[in-house]
């Protein structure tokens, strides 16, 4: 089974995007890169899960917007659920100028075969689309107490809480379940395009995770806020998790 994540940029920007393989419980990194354009994503995951190969999707925009303005049911249930670690996300409506967008974008992935799953019966082989939320995911699968701030504010701020994103995708994904097997993430830049760049590679890593740890648990270690008629948007569970930081771990600092 293969899960692909997508940091889709939702007017012009640029889109980051994973490929993680799973195998006996097992997930390996084949492809982490940022592409320019909602063209080039749609062609890059056609390359990478060509039809009918079983895959799932997940995405972090809203593809899925009935409402013709004002919010949607997941994003005010998302500051319900979340707004205590400063995780609630942005309202879409099909009045937004990036509403077009999406939705075409959700539309290319059901003709490309990928159905909407926000509700599924686990580790069923299938080709499959989520909508999917990084921040309370890495709160969430981390134990943390609050998002990690590394979207807005001073560069040397953001750089930190990139880089530690980045040790806690590396200390505790491996010790999840399906595991997450790297040996290295990209380094973290001092700043500028670069910068942006990792963090959308990053998200996008978050999100292929976020697809597999769906598809293996289903509503047992994951919720889904909202439906198919509203929009809907999957997260973890809160995970209790342990330190694990033996000597050889590959941490970087800040």
């Amino acid at each position: 089974m293969i899960f692909l994540g997508v940091d889709l940029g939702w007017q012009i920007g640029p889109s980051g995007v994973c490929c993680l393989y799973l195998e006996n419980d097992c997930l390996s990194l084949v492809s982490l890169d940022r592409l320019a354009s909602h063209h080039d994503v749609l062609a890059w995951l056609q390359k990478n899960a060509p039809r009918p190969t079983p895959a799932m999707v997940a995405v972090d925009a809203p593809m899925i917007i009935p409402n013709p303005t004002g919010m949607r049911v997941p994003d005010r249930l998302a500051h319900k659920h979340f707004g205590k670690y400063h995780a609630g996300c942005y309202p879409a409506n099909q009045a937004s100028v990036f509403a077009p967008q999406l939705i075409a974008f959700g539309q290319a992935l059901m003709d490309d075969g990928f159905a909407h799953a926000p509700t599924l019966e686990p580790q069923q082989p299938g080709r499959y689309q989520i909508e999917f939320f990084p921040h309370p995911a890495i709160v969430h699968l981390f134990g943390l107490s609050r998002i990690l701030k590394y979207k807005k504010g001073r560069v040397a701020e953001r750089r930190q809480e990139l880089t530690h994103l980045k040790n806690l995708i590396l200390q505790h994904l491996p010790h999840h379940t399906p595991s997450l097997r790297l040996n290295a993430l990209p380094t973290i830049p001092q700043g500028g395009v670069a910068l942006k760049a990792v963090e959308d590679q990053l998200d996008a890593l978050v999100c292929a995770y976020g697809a597999a740890h769906w598809w293996y648990w289903g509503q047992h270690r994951n919720q889904v806020l909202g439906n198919l008629n509203t929009g809907y948007i999957v997260a973890p569970v809160s995970y209790d998790v342990r330190d694990y930081s033996p000597a050889n771990s590959p941490i970087e600092r800040p």
